[in-house]
């Protein structure tokens, strides 16, 4: 359970951080967001979580 807290504070910082440090960069990006395929969309999220599970097994396992 330790292991899920740490993972969402190590989340939450990273979101503080990008939110703090380069907010019209958030914004643009979220204009932009509507006019991307779904499908390159899902390949982007399933390429982030395969590489972070990867990580994740290598440091873990």
């Amino acid at each position: 359970m330790d292991d899920l807290f740490a993972g969402i504070a190590i989340f939450l910082i990273i979101e503080g951080l990008a939110y703090a440090l380069a907010p019209r960069f958030l914004v643009r990006m979220a204009r932009l967001l509507p006019h991307i395929p779904e499908d390159q969309l899902r390949l982007v999220g399933m390429t982030a979580v395969t590489f972070g599970a990867a990580i994740l097994w290598l440091l873990r396992g």
